[in-house]
């Protein structure tokens, strides 16, 4: 059957617009430089990626494995969100030193603080391999082959187009990377949980690190004899501003997306797998957060894991949100109908959709299974080791912990498919006479720190009802709803879909590899007749100032300066107010992993940071919609007058390069 004019518009009609959607590989952006530069970008694709030149690449990291990075000093100065940094302010802070609540400001190089177990990595090179591979040379081959030309290289062979294409990604890798600044947490995470995800936004969402390398520039371990490295390309900041409609560029390490999956997979996560793993971090945050009000102490020791729970869990009420009120199911049951209907007289795509549908009928329940036991049983730890024995924190908590246990027990028990159920898990419930009885007896093993045959036996059983799971999914990539069979019969789909629909332009999914998006200073109708504009300024911050929440009590000296005025040379005009501007709006394609990232203007130079999307964009990793998916920046000029007026760090823009052209 050959597809009409008439079959293809209908189907585009039912997906959202493509405009400024897209994750693109920077290897390959000259196939996109022209669109970009209709848009306003005024480089080249040389600018962004080259491996004979320094070009943007070589200002941006993969930052301590999971947020990206920006190099804003000749001398190794490095900016990403407070949350990107925050597990190592945790590990510095203590009560006397909580640098969490009151910030931390490094006055000299001397005072800049080692962090164990933190790296960066930088693009060296990526390049595609497919046609190697296919020749018979092996990904560990080309990855060995990779590591051994330079001191520190890591490599990566991975996936595009569901292995339509592989691409070999060479890095270099730092290991000495020093805490130089952080916010107080009223500005670095200011809001909270509460506004987390939500625009309007008034978040100061950055830290500063710096990168230290040998005497002769080269990655080493930490050394009191380490210098500042010394880049091949670090950005320009811009202080001229932003406005709306103005070009935007983020360069990144986005972690994952799923554009091209069926309909079934979406209703899935929407109906099934979300709202219960969305329920499960209710109660264990309501556990947490009972413990953090009711000491200081426990609220530092807690911070790192309330702030990683309740990330994903508004994430994914977001995400829900945006599908369902897009219909996202129902538009991409339409595409994959029409295509399918054109790949009936096509031997090669004629069963792909349909067997799709099958395997994911298949593979549902076991991998709800999995889910529910990350959620449950895989989140309790499985000793206290002797580090957090020896601390003076510990017994107090003990009562957060046991509420943690019996709980989590609790809902694995009611939530996960009784046939993938842990064996063990059954029986203790049996004996005891429910789970959370059975939570009890486990907890006090483990509390106490024996090692008994029955906690050991529920440990070995779940990790074998895990490897079960994998077996039956035949894959332990399971990061999402997936098998080693839709694995390959996606292969064959996006295959097809790139030779039925000419039109779309379509770009790998994301998967931590360096990506580059695009498009501009955007506002967005939130709801009917409620449009919300793309920048935020101090004045917003005064207005949610609240002493008695912790999330909302910002530090004296922010509330003096909103008094005096005296913002120095951050000040801006905005609607005849004197003020400073904080965070903005741009249509950019994000993700997690872009945490960091640097928002560039039309010149490449540095405006902002990304750290965040509106609340219901977080549906952009399984469908991009231009009308309601945003990103969100910090003002980079917020950034430099936190920085220079409330640390009193302002030695540190003396590294740095400025420009006022727009």
């Amino acid at each position: 059957m050959k597809r009409t004019l008439l079959t293809l518009l209908a189907a585009l009609t039912m997906l959202p617009a493509l405009a400024d959607e897209g994750m693109w590989l920077p290897s390959l952006i000259s196939e996109r430089i022209d669109d970009m530069r209709s848009k306003g970008f005024r480089l080249t694709a040389e600018d962004i990626y080259s491996i004979n030149q320094a070009s943007m690449k070589d200002a941006v990291v993969l930052f301590d494995g999971g947020c990206t990075g920006e190099l804003v000093s000749p001398e190794g100065l490095l900016l990403t969100n407070h949350h990107c940094g925050y597990d190592a302010i945790q590990r510095h802070s203590t009560v006397e030193h909580d640098y969490l609540t009151h910030g931390f400001w490094a006055m000299s190089r001397a005072e800049e603080l080692p962090n164990e177990g933190l790296n960066v990595r930088f693009l060296v090179r990526m390049e595609e391999v497919t046609e190697r591979l296919a020749a018979g040379e092996t990904a560990e081959e080309l990855i060995r082959k990779a590591e051994a030309e330079g001191e520190g290289y890591k490599a990566s062979v991975e996936q595009m187009y569901y292995g339509n294409q592989q691409f070999l990604f060479v890095y270099e890798q730092f290991d000495d990377v020093r805490l130089v600044a952080a916010p107080p947490s009223s500005i670095g995470k200011f809001g909270g949980d509460t506004d987390n995800w939500i625009w309007p936004r008034h978040t100061g969402d950055f830290s500063v690190f710096r990168i230290y390398a040998s005497k002769e520039n080269k990655p080493a371990a930490y050394s009191p004899d380490n210098v500042p490295y010394r880049p091949k390309k670090f950005f320009t900041i811009s202080t001229r501003g932003i406005a709306e409609g103005d070009f935007t560029m983020i360069y990144g390490f986005p972690g994952n997306t799923q554009e091209y999956i069926l309909s079934d997979a979406v209703d899935y996560i929407a109906e099934r797998s979300d709202p219960a793993k969305i329920a499960i971090r209710d109660g264990r945050l309501g556990i947490i957060a009972e413990a953090q009000a009711s000491d200081p102490a426990l609220r530092i020791h807690y911070a790192a894991k309330h702030a990683t729970i309740a990330n994903a869990w508004k994430k994914w009420q977001g995400e829900v949100l945006g599908i369902t009120r897009r219909g996202t199911v129902a538009s991409k049951k339409a595409y994959e109908e029409a295509f399918d209907r054109w790949a009936q007289d096509k031997p090669e795509y004629r069963r792909v959709v349909s067997d799709l549908k099958a395997e994911y009928a298949r593979i549902m329940d076991p991998y709800f299974a999995r889910e529910i036991t990350l959620e449950t049983l895989a989140a309790l730890p499985g000793k206290y080791t002797p580090e957090e024995r020896a601390e003076e924190l510990f017994a107090r908590r003990e009562p957060t912990e046991r509420a943690l246990w019996r709980y989590l027990f609790g809902e694995y028990a009611r939530r996960c498919p009784a046939e993938y159920q842990v064996p063990t898990f059954l029986d203790g419930v049996a004996e005891y006479g429910s789970p959370e009885a059975y939570a009890e007896q486990v907890f006090q093993q483990v509390w106490s720190g024996s090692d008994t045959t029955a906690v050991n036996a529920l440990r070995r059983d779940t990790k074998r009802m895990q490897e079960h799971i994998v077996w039956m999914l035949g894959t332990k990539s399971l990061r999402n709803l997936t098998s080693s069979r839709l694995n390959a019969l996606y292969t064959t789909y996006i295959r097809g879909l790139r030779e039925w629909d000419g039109e779309r332009a379509f770009y790998p999914d994301a998967n931590l590899t360096l990506r580059v998006a695009y498009g501009s200073i955007a506002g967005y109708e939130y709801a009917d007749g409620e449009y919300h504009k793309p920048l935020t300024t101090l004045d917003g911050i005064i207005a949610k100032d609240n002493p008695e929440i912790y999330d909302y009590d910002i530090p004296q000296a922010l509330r003096d300066l909103y008094a005096s005025k005296e913002y120095g040379r951050w000040a801006t005009e905005i609607d005849g107010r004197r003020t400073v501007p904080v965070c903005f709006l741009a249509s950019n394609h994000t993700t997690g992993g872009n945490s960091g990232s640097p928002v560039l203007n039309a010149r490449g130079e540095l405006v902002g940071i990304n750290f965040d999307r509106t609340w219901r964009s977080t549906m952009s990793d399984i469908a991009f919609d231009p009308s309601i998916c945003r990103n969100i920046g910090v003002d980079i000029r917020y950034v430099l007058f936190v920085i220079d007026r409330i640390g009193g760090a302002g030695y540190l823009l003396d590294e740095m390069k400025f420009s006022g052209k727009k």
